[in-house]
């Protein structure tokens, strides 16, 4: 099988305005790819480049993209490692636009030996739940959404923070009070706190049985987790800390951190991924399969990855739940208000509306 030609689209989706520490979000701008094979195989492949955390955009995206594609041209896709290495030595970082070339990949390759992804990688079904997430707002408002989140049969709700401390606990004990004691709260910060901030925070969401804390402070920080940790009443999780399965293990190594979030953008597609969940096996640490602002496509790939990693334990797949406004994606995962289930279909098990897709801005290589 060889790889003939690639088609890269400009993917965008309008959404509601999202808020998190680091800025604003109004629209999922991402990039779409589809690998095409002399035996009629077709692989698909999203990235959603969050520029406030990898430093990628839309159009760095896709200019990478082209550069990948010319360096796949006529090459076997069924060698991933070895596509993917092509990539690193191609360029360094980037991720993000290299998660959409392995993602298409994985696709393909499991769509030739006509099994769901979660099933190629040696996967099984099992129940996900995911969390909803709540954009920073005013504590009024931040509640309000909490309450509708609890009335829909949310069971857990990560709440973004990452400003001023006082208002940070103003906002995350409006929310307690609103939905409870019952209901599961996760906290992520998005590298918005310093130490200090962070050491008060923490103790105080100890107090307010929040389960866990994504990236409290920025990754040139890192040298201090170990001691945040230790004084920290509940778990820490990298995300923005742990790229790499490199990342991965110097975070458990070093005593930095409880949990790993793994996201395909940061770690650049499933391969690595899948790296990061056996480092994280091995030290006996619990994953998190997260993203950024992926439509279902990504979404699906991502619960084909937790179907297939039995460490990943935290799913926050809500990224097609919180606001976006169209959904142009066929087939792919089925909701059951919070809970997820991938399709019977052989590879991600997605496609694309073709009107959708023909009003998008294009190239191929």
């Amino acid at each position: 099988m060889k790889i003939t030609h690639i088609d890269i689209y400009r993917f965008n989706i309008p959404m509601e305005p999202f808020t998190i520490a680091t800025g604003t979000m109004d629209c999922s701008r991402n990039m779409l790819l589809r690998v095409h094979t002399d035996t009629g195989i077709t692989g698909i492949g999203e990235c959603s480049p969050f520029p406030f955390i990898v430093g990628e955009t839309q159009d760095t995206c896709i200019a990478m993209a082209r550069d990948f594609a010319n360096v796949w041209k006529e090459k076997d896709p069924l060698d991933i490692p070895a596509r993917m290495q092509e990539l690193h030595r191609c360029t360094a970082g980037n991720y993000t636009a290299k998660s959409a070339f392995d993602m298409a990949l994985y696709d393909i390759a499991a769509k030739a030996t006509n099994q769901p992804l979660y099933k190629f990688l040696g996967g099984e079904e099992r129940t996900v739940e995911t969390d909803i997430t709540i954009g920073i707002d005013t504590a009024e408002k931040m509640a309000a959404q909490a309450r509708e989140f609890k009335a829909a049969g949310a069971t857990m709700i990560k709440v973004k923070l990452g400003k001023q401390p006082a208002e940070d606990l103003d906002r995350i004990r409006s929310i307690r009070y609103a939905v409870g004691d019952k209901i599961a709260l996760r906290v992520d910060a998005n590298q918005g706190w310093t130490f200090d901030e962070a050491s008060q925070m923490l103790n105080w969401l100890g107090d307010l049985k929040v389960q866990f804390c994504e990236q409290p402070m920025r990754t040139w920080y890192n040298d201090l987790l170990p001691a945040l940790r230790e004084q920290s009443p509940i778990p820490i999780m990298a995300d923005e800390s742990c790229y790499t399965h490199h990342d991965a293990r110097q975070q458990l190594n070093s005593g930095s951190a409880d949990y790993l979030n793994i996201k395909l953008a940061k770690a650049g597609g499933l391969l690595e991924a899948m790296k990061i969940h056996e480092v994280a096996q091995n030290a006996g640490a619990a994953c998190m399969i997260g993203g950024m602002l992926e439509s279902r496509i990504g979404v699906t790939a991502n619960l084909h990855l937790a179907y297939a990693c039995p460490g990943i334990s935290f799913f926050d797949l809500d990224s097609a739940m919180t606001g976006q406004l169209i959904d142009p994606v066929q087939d792919g995962v089925i909701y059951d208000g919070f809970f997820l289930s991938a399709p019977d279909l052989p590879g991600i098990g997605v496609s694309v509306d073709p009107a959708f897709l023909h009003q998008c801005e294009s190239i191929t290589v």
